[in-house]
């Protein structure tokens, strides 16, 4: 199965080249799934057909689907809600106000992934193509299932035990209910749930596509976008630059604007460099509907197939060198002072900006010691020299 992401900042088109892909891969025999986890969904207003909660027959092999972040919300949450509610209870609060703070901001985005994941292992469609919410968001969501995996796996099995053995103490103590194991199995039910939608989206048949605009601010934030989806192994395989104005025009507007996109596609393919990088030009009509739709996939894909892999950079690796064992960890476009690297235990605790991935080292290596660490060729270099040996120079 083929699993596609579009991504990108809001207002760049993302949602419309989601379902010009969507219609091509249709068109081509393929049974195609286009959903949005975006709450603006717009995905419906492209395709010109009603929104609807469950994937509904838009046209040959095609259906669409918004997915209902409240229905997943309330079938995923319940159980760690109701307890939230009970806490809050036995403090005075007020139920209203009671009921927004048990909804954790972005909670509802978050469980919406887990309709993607459920699609995805149905068997149903040979193609699910994805409109995600914009890039922020997005990397805030496919971030969360590894580190909600850190907490599971080292705290929560700790807090379950000291909760059991003195939950009658802490319940006169504080005055509050303790968590029952409902509470606990509910949220290791949604742990693994979450962890499968990292494997989902991880895996060999899935990639992400950046679409953006050709404009410095919209560029910059889809550089840093390619370097976090990579820091946390999705695999980005084309940058879609989207709205270029078609050369010609006697005037001054158009020829500035034609020039000014014209630098930023060329710093676009600087940046890209490795990815295939597409163009759609700015039509004189806003795409609606399918075969508007498919027009523009055949003038941003041309001949090529809309779903097939492209180039994407490598996963982690660990390779041998002379100086020892070399951990390489793949950050496109990232410099080496935007890096951070501290080692605790078996981890490796990897930041570049304000995001953070804890990287559990290969068994071979978790008994070595880092001996030194460098940004090269878009690539976090880690050497390790075995116990014994003294470590080398960081460099």
């Amino acid at each position: 199965m083929r699993i596609l992401l579009f991504t990108g900042k809001g207002g760049v088109g993302k949602s419309t080249l989601a379902a010009a892909t969507a219609c091509a891969s249709a068109a081509a025999g393929h049974r195609t799934l286009v959903l949005s986890t975006d709450a603006a969904h717009s995905l419906a207003d492209a395709l010109d057909v009603p929104a609807t909660s469950e994937p509904t027959e838009a046209a040959t092999n095609l259906w669409v689907q918004h997915v209902d972040a409240q229905q997943r919300f309330e079938r995923s949450w319940a159980d760690i809600q109701g307890y939230l509610l009970s806490v809050l209870d036995v403090a005075g609060v007020d139920p209203v106000a009671a009921e927004e703070l048990t909804v954790i901001p972005g909670a509802e985005e978050v469980l919406a992934l887990l309709e993607v994941r459920a699609q995805a292992r149905s068997g149903e469609w040979d193609v699910l193509v994805v409109d995600c919410a914009p890039t922020a968001e997005t990397l805030r969501l496919l971030a969360l299932p590894e580190a909600l995996g850190w907490y599971m796996t080292r705290v929560l099995p700790v807090e379950r035990r000291v909760v059991k053995a003195l939950k009658p103490v802490l319940t006169r103590a504080a005055g509050v209910p303790m968590p029952e194991d409902s509470v606990f199995d509910a949220i290791e039910r949604l742990h693994a749930d979450l962890d499968d939608v990292r494997a989902v989206l991880t895996g060999t048949e899935t990639s992400v596509r950046l679409v953006l605009t050709p404009e410095s601010v919209v560029l910059a934030e889809a550089r840093r976008a390619y370097t976090f989806l990579t820091l946390f192994g999705y695999r980005v395989d084309m940058a879609i630059v989207n709205r270029v104005f078609p050369e010609g025009g006697a005037d001054e507007w158009r020829r500035s604007w034609v020039a000014a996109q014209a630098r930023h596609l060329a710093d676009a393919a600087d940046s890209f460099a490795g990815l295939d990088l597409r163009t759609s030009v700015y039509r004189a009509a806003e795409p609606v509907g399918r075969d508007e739709l498919l027009d523009l996939a055949a003038s941003v894909y041309d001949d090529a197939d809309p779903i097939a892999p492209g180039a994407s950079v490598p996963p982690m690796s660990v390779s041998t060198t002379p100086a020892g064992l070399v951990l390489s960890l793949p950050l496109p476009l990232a410099a080496q002072e935007d890096v951070g690297l501290v080692r605790k235990g078996d981890e490796l605790i990897v930041s570049v900006a304000s995001y953070r991935r804890l990287v559990t080292l290969p068994t071979g290596l978790a008994r070595h010691r880092v001996a030194g660490a460098r940004v090269r060729d878009g690539q976090l270099q880690v050497r390790f020299t075995a116990p014994a040996e003294l470590p080398e120079e960081v460099s």
